[in-house]
């Protein structure tokens, strides 16, 4: 058979779109209704049908469980320990692996498993259970399970489809059924995750199940040298916790004399520092470059009917305790019915031997005889039973035996229909009222169940750690003028070497040229920079940059200040016009900075000397221009506190106007040197 491209096409479309919806629907994505996954909704019904109190051998589970699942037993299995580890729903015996350190369980044939109590009471209901055929028509499987608790919040769930996700986080058992209660008072509430891994949880951002949450593990400080983890974040195991720790040592970024995991029921993992490293600093570092803080971003996918769609938690917690709601009514209504039908029977059983109907029968020849005189004879009772006689419950009368009648015990069957009446007319009151009915339901659930509960994960919140402020300054940033490179790779030559300081990894590096350029770099191993570089350093927040700088098209000298500028990394900025004679004179840097300025000779100048208070100056835009310093062309400029003597005079007259002060002798400069750059270049 040839098919067109056009078919070929729509053939792999169809194929596809059914193979998506298969593994979305039967495979991947938990459901609203029940909370759980196919394989896990089939396991908890094998486990149902061969309960009979002990435990069962779970390669047997495994086997029975294949003829409701049609794939492999390595799925139903790793499903099943898994199902076990969250604690709720199967009770263990043997060994299940361990949630804290990674082991694996032992083999399906050396390990039990039943039903737990929470299990039987919450879980199962044949007459609320729609049952459809199994994968080979031999037997029926549920749609889904008539659960009376939030499971899918309670378990959580993760699982990957074709073309979706979803990971939802596992939440408290005591406050999701509290939650519940608020939700049927119509209440306000909040519910955020709890792990069994303890720990601590920032929920800040969790955004009712579908933001971002970060989660830290429980670090104990013993004493200067030693650091005890107690308790480790979700989704993580002690291997993977000491493996993440062992790297960042590695990586220089903390600094561990040794690593020991004595894990057994509980968390400890024994950290021992290096010398010269104290526990306060090591535990930031361990939040900021090891797996002691992750972040997790839920994604609360799931299937409602048949759909795939994006849920809330609020929004699930609703859904859940409507559905409760609505099947505690079922099952009252169910209950109601069958306490009325037995009333209606023994009130049958009742009449028709005190009032020994029976007696009418002794005579009629025919069964059809025998119909019509016991119907006949009820006829004047009808107003004390339940409901109209039918043939049926005819016949269950003339099945009662001789011996039967002959010991009836009156005065028993009247305390019996007594009890059925006192049964009936508490579920019409329930009925009358299902939200307080439901919440005596959640309220024996809780003081069941609910002390076996505890929350395992402390809330609160906790700021980032900045991984720029705890990392070690490890790498010694070094500039070499003569050959124009720097970076933490470059020889450390004292001849030759320029500038050198501590830096990170993290840290970004500014760098200051002396015609005005400026940029900013990561930590680089080498780099050719050029000869002209004034000045590097770490980019620190506010530090507040004192200038003095020529303007080569003016021929004018202007100081200025600024605050470190904001920067795109590698891009480059200028803090003056670009000119060929534009140059940096004079860089400090903080606030209390002055410059001493010597100025050309000038017969009419009653002084050649400038003194510069840069807190005079106003902090502006690095690219603000700045304030002239004078119309007269600067010799020197040089790094330094005013004279006090000329302060002393300037404090004495200061509103002469046009007065100048002549400097003392050791103030002037007597050589013929003008302003240059290092090479003495003259600046005119």
């Amino acid at each position: 058979m040839e098919f067109s491209p056009g078919k070929l096409q729509k053939l792999f479309e169809y194929n596809f779109l059914e193979y998506t919806s298969y593994v979305i629907r039967e495979r991947a994505i938990p459901s609203i209704e029940d909370g759980l996954k196919p394989v896990q909704r089939r396991l908890l019904q094998t486990l149902i049908n061969m309960e009979d109190g002990r435990y069962h051998k779970v390669a047997n589970v495994v086997g029975e469980t294949m003829k409701l699942h049609p794939h492999g037993d390595a799925s139903i299995f790793a499903a099943l320990v898994n199902l076990a580890n969250k604690g709720y729903l199967i009770d263990r015996q043997g060994n299940f692996g361990n949630i804290f350190t990674g082991d694996q369980a032992s083999a399906a044939r050396y390990i039990e498993c039943r039903l737990s109590p929470l299990a039987k009471e919450v879980i199962f209901n044949k007459d609320l259970t729609e049952f459809i055929d199994s994968y080979d028509g031999r037997t029926v499987e549920p749609v889904t399970l008539p659960a009376k608790i939030p499971l899918l919040l309670l378990q959580g769930a993760d699982g990957i489809a074709v073309g979706m996700a979803t990971k939802i986080l596992p939440h408290n058992f005591c406050e999701l059924l509290e939650a519940q209660k608020k939700i049927l008072r119509h209440q306000d509430f909040v519910i955020y995750p709890d792990f069994q891994q303890k720990g601590f949880i920032d929920v800040t951002d969790y955004d009712d199940g579908n933001g971002r949450v970060r989660c830290r593990a429980k670090i104990e400080e013993v004493n200067d040298k030693t650091i005890v983890i107690r308790d480790i974040p979700y989704s993580t195991t002690t291997q993977s916790l000491t493996d993440s720790i062992e790297r960042a040592a590695k990586a220089g970024k903390i600094k561990i004399v040794s690593i020991n995991d004595y894990t057994a029921e509980n968390v400890e993992i024994e950290i021992k520092l290096a010398r010269g490293v104290y526990a306060k600093d090591t535990i930031k570092a361990l939040y900021a470059f090891t797996d002691c803080e992750i972040p997790i971003s839920p994604n609360l996918t799931l299937i409602r009917g048949n759909t795939p769609e994006t849920s809330t938690v609020s929004e699930v917690l609703r859904y859940n305790t409507e559905k409760l709601q609505t099947d505690l009514t079922r099952e009252l209504t169910i209950d109601l019915g069958r306490l009325q039908e037995k009333l209606h029977a023994r009130l049958l059983e009742q009449i028709f031997i005190e009032e020994r109907l029976y007696k009418n029968i002794e005579e009629e020849t025919s069964y059809a005889a025998v119909i019509k005189s016991v119907e006949k004879s009820l006829t004047p009772f009808a107003g004390e039973l339940v409901r109209a006689v039918t043939r049926e419950d005819v016949e269950k009368l003339l099945e009662i035996r001789i011996k039967r009648i002959s010991r009836y015990d009156i005065n028993r069957q009247q305390k019996e229909i007594r009890d059925i009446r006192k049964e009936i007319a508490s579920i019409e009151k329930s009925l009358k009222d299902m939200v307080a009915y439901t919440i005596s339901y959640l309220d024996r659930l809780l003081e069941k169940y609910g002390p076996l509960y505890p929350r395992n994960t402390e809330i609160r919140a906790f700021s980032e750690v900045s991984v720029r402020k705890v990392a070690p300054a490890n790498l010694l940033v070094s500039y070499n003028r003569e050959s124009g490179f720097m970076g933490h790779q470059i020889k450390n030559e004292e001849e030759s070497q320029d500038q050198a300081i501590a830096c990170s990894e993290y840290d970004r590096l500014l760098l200051l040229f002396s015609n005005g350029v400026y940029k900013v770099i990561p930590v680089t191993d080498k780099l050719f920079v050029g000869h002209e570089l004034q000045w590097f350093g770490k980019v620190e927040k506010d530090l507040i940059f004192n200038v003095i700088y020529r303007d080569g098209q003016e021929n004018l000298v202007y100081a200025k200040r600024f605050k470190t500028p904001s920067f795109i990394l590698e891009k480059e900025y200028r803090i003056f016009p670009e000119h060929k004679r534009s140059k940096i004179l004079l860089l400090t840097f903080g606030e209390g900075k002055n410059a001493h300025i010597s100025l050309m000779s000038s017969p009419r100048a009653k002084s050649n000397v400038l003194d510069v208070c840069f807190d005079d100056y106003l902090v502006k835009n690095p690219s603000a221009r700045g304030k002239r310093i004078s119309n007269r062309v600067v010799r020197k400029v040089v790094e330094g506190a005013p004279d006090q003597r000329i302060d002393e005079v300037k404090r004495q007259m200061p509103t002469l106007p046009g007065f100048a002060i002549e400097p003392p002798e050791d103030a002037d400069q007597t050589d013929d040197e003008f302003v240059g750059d290092r090479d003495g270049e003259d600046i005119i």
